[in-house]
């Protein structure tokens, strides 16, 4: 009888341990399947990224990573410690105790701060000092780095840049590099400043243009080049609209994808 009843406690540990074993892996294949969808668009200055990434935000309910914002707050942390952002390595130990994530809100991104939501606050001219001091210290870029994968491994996201697809998510399922003719991206900075009342002249906006690409292209640390697998969209004379509904053609494709 003993015999028998260990028999059977040994097999209902068995049962109890293949069970907890077949949870597990369901478990496992549904973190699998579930897993966040990331959107990286790339290209020169003036290709409308930026306006693009909100749309695509906007149209999927996806999280805009501005890493502008994140800049700036890593700036106002270190303005609020006192800290003088040209001392690099105060900066650096300073960030170990940053705390930032995005959420989308009310159909926008919202920048988080040790859980405090930051808004106005991190747009001043001072803080504009402050986080472009700050984005000079490599340690810093590397930190970002790191923020902006957690924020990608947790949410749907769209991201904008020059190295998107190249560096910071080499493994999204969308990659876009954006670009259009020098002269169409002047002309739109153009009346863009001067929508602004800036008194600005196309000539130089083109030539600082074109010095720009060149050095983007052929810096050595995540040069702008499309991404191996990238998508390349030229936009030259089309629309915000109109360049939206090309990647979103894209998009719906991968997400109907299994």
């Amino acid at each position: 009888m003993r015999r028998a009843a260990g028999q059977s406690e040994k097999l209902f540990a068995k049962g109890v341990e293949m069970s907890a074993a077949i949870v597990y892996n369901r478990i496992l294949v549904i973190f699998m399947v579930q897993k966040t969808f990331g959107v990286a668009l790339d290209g020169p200055s003036g290709s409308g990224k930026s306006t693009l990434a909100r749309l695509v935000a906007q149209r999927y309910g996806f999280v805009y990573v501005d890493t502008g914002s994140l800049y700036r707050a890593v700036g106002y942390y270190i303005a609020q410690k006192g800290i003088d952002p040209r001392d690099s390595a105060a900066v650096c130990a300073a960030l170990p105790g940053i705390k930032l994530d995005m959420r989308l809100e009310n159909g926008g991104s919202a920048v988080y701060l040790d859980g405090v939501r930051l808004g106005t606050e991190i747009r001043t001219p001072e803080i504009s000092a402050y986080a472009s001091a700050v984005s000079a210290i490599p340690q810093v870029r590397e930190f970002l780095l790191s923020v902006q994968r957690g924020i990608a491994e947790r949410r749907d996201v769209v991201m904008d840049g020059r190295d998107i697809g190249t560096v910071i998510l080499p493994d999204a399922r969308v990659k876009i590099f954006i670009t259009a003719s020098p002269e169409e991206r002047a002309a739109r900075r153009f009346r863009e400043l001067s929508a602004r009342g800036e008194n600005v002249v196309y000539e130089d906006i083109l030539a600082r243009m074109k010095e720009r690409d060149f050095n983007d292209r052929n810096r050595d640390i995540a040069p702008t080049v499309p991404a191996g697998d990238a998508v390349i969209i030229d936009n030259t004379g089309m629309s915000a609209q109109q360049t939206l509904e090309a990647v979103a053609d894209i998009i719906d494709k991968e997400r109907a994808r299994k």
